[in-house]
């Protein structure tokens, strides 16, 4: 049976010396894997189709006996060629990646974090690589799975919980305006990180340090 999905790529890695591997996330279908046969070769009708964070509709055959489906073809609609630009939009795109792989099952329909990670990867180059869009990221994706920080209870100095409220309900034109001392960044980096290690047992490779 072919089925039909809009994903954005998150991660390839080659299968065999022809062959690549594609992490798909989905809206409907959530995180997928799929076998892109012959995609290494000059002549592959997935050249120039298939790289990290390229948004792309796609047919693929479901496996009967894995969660690796052969993907059949794919049609680009967005490369957000910009992150190839600065290398900490790639860090911070990477390690969103990362978290979505961490607090997520496969094949697991995620329609609000595939919006999340569209809407940040389409505005993250709207301006040099900022620290509150990651933090804003966490607390979204946190949130959307139940773990909002409880800003209530949290012995947080009261502009820092002002900033996290701004940081759930904000939109990424929005948070791109938020002006933050180097002392803010610094306690916000060290509560989330102590909060995603409380909740997740661990932090997820490639969180940036600043």
């Amino acid at each position: 049976m072919i089925e039909t999905a809009t994903g954005l790529v998150l991660r390839t890695r080659p299968l065999t010396d022809t062959s690549l591997i594609v992490h798909w996330l989905t809206p409907e279908l959530g995180r997928i894997a799929t076998v892109a046969k012959g995609a290494r070769r000059p002549k592959s009708p997935f050249v120039g189709k298939l790289d990290l964070f390229y948004l792309a509709d796609f047919s693929f055959q479901r496996s009967r006996r894995s969660e690796l489906h052969t993907l059949r073809e794919v049609s680009l609609k967005e490369t957000h060629a910009g992150l190839r630009k600065d290398l900490g939009y790639v860090q911070q795109a990477s390690y969103c990646t990362a978290l979505i792989e961490q607090t997520t099952e496969m094949e697991t329909p995620l329609p609000e974090t595939f919006e999340l990670m569209h809407g940040f990867l389409k505005h993250l180059t709207d301006h040099p690589p900022l620290p509150q869009m990651l933090f804003a990221f966490e607390v979204k994706l946190l949130s959307e799975q139940g773990l909002q920080p409880d800003l209530e209870l949290d012995r947080l100095p009261p502009d820092i919980k002002q900033i996290l409220r701004i940081l759930l309900v904000s939109d990424w034109s929005a948070l791109a305006r938020v002006k933050l001392s180097e002392v803010q960044v610094t306690k916000l980096r060290q509560f989330l990180h102590g909060f995603l290690i409380y909740h997740l047992g661990k932090v997820p490779h490639g969180r940036p340090a600043r």
